[in-house]
């Protein structure tokens, strides 16, 4: 037994020696010193072709650490929803390895719309115990770009149109990741806001749509969430790509806001060695590929941060400084990361992130609309039920970009139903609608599946046969992550709904009045049918667990509580962005000309009523909002001032209700939005519960950006607190005064 135990010993430390068991010297052994301390010595022990190597990638996912002293490569994943499957060593293909299938959290709009911190904490620390069981340095995500248009085909990788919902998510889930000893990496630094044209279009925006819309996020997740790692996006702004770009990088990212991390380019992101070398970037990845599926082989080093870098140097045209610089903040990335000795061991593929990604989804599902109390299904009184729609049985966690995970499992809709109604409920199954076959992502080989006609009037006819005699039709629809749907590298070109789902969804509800519409989007989508459909669902992308979460939901097992995290507008003519006549652009330049009035400031300025709000989300329980209560009516520069309202649960179950504080301006020097969202609370009542739901507000919540000074200001004059259900749903409001 002894001797097994030995065995055990010597395996466990042959097996840490890359880590633990470095040579003489190793700047690993001095853990006494600070960070700062460790990254000086470690520099100066480096050469200066160590130090060059360390500024750009040697394989698709990491760049060289220096082996001779003991530092570890830098390996970055694809995030933020799961862990990338491992790639080949120069290619973008799956490495066939059968041991690196992950769990899928939900996209992160789905995150957004749960309005809960916890849940984003939550979803950071298990995402981050799966990327530090990989053993990855970098996790890159989350993103933060701003909801400007539905049309954006990688929307459902971000947190909303709003920059205080974005910002306050954003913060518990950097905190999660970076506990596992796990670089968070926010994406994309900044104005990210299309996928056409994204690698050459140069985004005009006034500095007050900057600070004010487009920032928060960036500036909450570096100031607040502590972020180690921040990545460059592809366009320009300025006239200079964003991956090198003195204004955001340098005078922003680093003097204002005290950025001490890296600052990593997205794959591809890079143009010019001198910008690259000078405008704030850290490290380069991907040069001469698209960032998804095609590349120049071994070109590491000719990268513009690699030969081109260090002969430059050499010759005295720039001066050592300037890598010391990077590698710094490289170094510091490595010890707050791999080189830190109480990093956590990680877990992955487990149960438990799995179950956590559930509690996420069923907290994040929008209720919509549920006319006539179709939801949630009363499985007492329903003997069939009818599922129609390809969302129902797709696979949507492959596809879309660098947002395609390889699973360990994932649970369909229709799968999650057949196994909560049981056996003495009958569920069939129609197909109804098809989209086009397409090549399966990253997968070595993979050839175009053969053009196949879809027969759309068959289909039609087969749903609608098979939803006349049901008692509940469930029909899964919305997008999915083919090309021009929510996929990265490709903007949708229309606003409905594509593959004739509109018109099946008319046609089904004239043959069945309990027709249920369960969209999984990550994006706004058109409904024309809304007046014909009693029950409509947002079901999002929701991860390994989306059918056991949907079904949950849809049977009342779990009350919603999710509210939207951006506004459906009617009609694409209904969006600030699109209704100015700029999106997307000449493919050249790109002028955000609504500047501020971005989704609901847009729709509130123009007196326009969405198809659903911003912040809307219903509930199979009732909440009754009481009298606005305020502490005091003058609030002084150096003070906070309370507002409160009780809110009680006159239904009969217990649930959830978001509770959201806006502020107005009423009158201002420059123009302000309507009112702002400035802070939210869920709370969770049991039926016949009331609570004091109470908001802090002080100077930061009534300041605007002063592009005239380049300054934030609080000016002195009336404002009113609202509270709302959502952006017009105002249940009450209280004025006071800046002093």
């Amino acid at each position: 037994m002894n001797g097994i135990k030995q065995l055990i010993l010597v395996s466990l430390t042959l097996l840490s020696a890359p880590f633990f068991a470095q040579p003489r010297g190793a700047v690993y052994l001095n853990e006494k010193k600070t960070i700062e301390e460790r990254v000086e010595d470690a520099l100066s022990r480096m050469t200066l072709e160590e130090k060059v190597a360390m500024c750009h990638a040697q394989s698709k996912f990491s760049s060289p650490g220096v082996s001779r002293l003991g530092i570890p490569e830098v390996w970055t994943s694809d995030g933020p929803h799961g862990i990338r499957a491992e790639v080949f060593w120069d290619e973008w293909n799956n490495a066939g390895w059968t041991n690196d299938s992950c769990i899928a959290f939900p996209a992160l709009t789905c995150l957004a719309a749960t309005w809960n911190p916890e849940m984003a904490e939550l979803y950071g620390q298990s995402i981050g115990e799966e990327a530090r069981y990989r053993n990855k340095s970098v996790l890159l995500g989350p993103g933060v770009n701003i909801y400007r248009t539905p049309l954006n085909g990688r929307n459902f990788e971000y947190m909303g149109e709003d920059p205080y919902l974005s910002s306050t998510m954003v913060v518990p889930y950097i905190q999660g990741v970076q506990k596992n000893g796990v670089a968070a990496c926010v994406k994309h630094f900044a104005l990210n806001n299309q996928e056409i044209d994204r690698d050459n279009i140069n985004v005009n925006v006034s500095d007050r749509a900057l600070y004010e819309i487009y920032l928060p996020a960036f500036k909450a997740a570096i100031q607040k969430g502590g972020a180690w790692a921040i990545m460059g996006s592809y366009n320009k702004y300025k006239g200079e790509h964003c991956c090198h770009n003195q204004f955001l990088l340098n005078d922003i990212l680093r003097k204002e806001w005290g950025f001490d991390g890296v600052v990593i380019s997205d794959w591809g992101g890079v143009h010019d060695t001198k910008q690259a070398i000078y405008n704030g970037l850290d490290m380069e990845f991907g040069s001469w590929t698209n960032g998804m599926n095609w590349g120049t082989s071994n070109a590491y080093d000719n990268y513009y941060l690699a030969q081109p870098f260090l002969k430059l140097i050499q010759s005295g045209e720039v001066k050592e400084e300037e890598v010391n610089k990077k590698v710094r903040n490289i170094l510091r990335l490595i010890f707050r990361t791999v080189m830190d000795k109480n990093r956590p061991l990680g877990s992955f593929g487990t149960e438990e992130h799995a179950l956590a990604g559930r509690k996420i989804a069923e907290e994040g599902i929008v209720l919509l609309q549920n006319n006539r109390n179709v939801l949630p299904i009363d499985l007492t009184k329903v003997k069939k039920i009818t599922v129609i729609g390809e969302n129902a049985v797709k696979r949507m966690t492959i596809g879309g970009g660098s947002s395609s995970l390889k699973v360990k499992y994932e649970q369909s809709p229709l799968e999650g139903i057949k196994k909560r109604v049981g056996q003495n409920i009958k569920v069939t199954y129609v197909q109804g609608y098809e989209s086009p076959a397409v090549v399966e992502q990253d997968v070595k080989g993979a050839k175009a599946p053969e053009k196949k006609v879809i027969d759309v009037e068959r289909l039609k006819k087969e749903a609608i046969s098979a939803a006349r005699d049901a008692d509940v039709v469930l029909f899964f629809g919305g997008l999915n992550k083919n090309e021009n749907q929510d996929s990265e590298g490709a903007d949708r070109k229309e606003y409905g709904l594509p593959y004739g789902q509109d018109e099946l969804i008319s046609a089904l509800a004239k043959v069945n009045p309990n027709l249920v519409v369960v969209l999984l989007t990550g994006n706004a989508v058109a409904m024309p049918w809304v007046k014909e459909v009693p029950a409509i669902v947002e079901g999002w992308y929701s991860g390994t667990e989306a059918g056991n979460a949907i079904a949950s939901v849809l049977v009342g097992d779990v009350n919603p509580s999710g509210k939207l995290p951006f506004t459906i507008p009617v009609s694409l003519k209904d969006n600030g962005a699109i209704a100015l006549g700029e999106y997307p652009g000449n493919g050249k330049e790109q002028t955000y000309n609504e500047g501020i009035f971005v989704g609901y400031r847009w729709t509130d300025k123009q007196k326009i009523k969405p198809l659903f709000s911003f912040g809307h989300g219903l509930s199979y329980t009732s909440f009754v909002y009481g009298k606005v209560e305020i502490d005091k009516n003058i609030l002084s520069p150096m003070s906070n001032l309370n507002v409160s309202i009780k809110i009680k649960n006159t239904g009969r179950r217990a649930g959830s209700e978001i509770v959201q504080l806006y502020i107005s301006d009423l009158k201002s020097s420059l123009p302000r939005p309507v009112k702002e969202l400035k802070g939210f609370k869920k709370v969770y009542l049991n039926a016949g519960e009331e609570q004091v739901v109470s908001f802090t507000i002080d100077k930061e919540a009534l300041q605007f950006f002063d592009d005239r000074k380049h300054e934030w200001i609080a000016e002195p004059g009336k404002f009113e607190a609202l509270i709302g259900a959502s952006s017009t749903d105002i249940r009450g409001k209280v004025s006071f005064e800046l002093k």
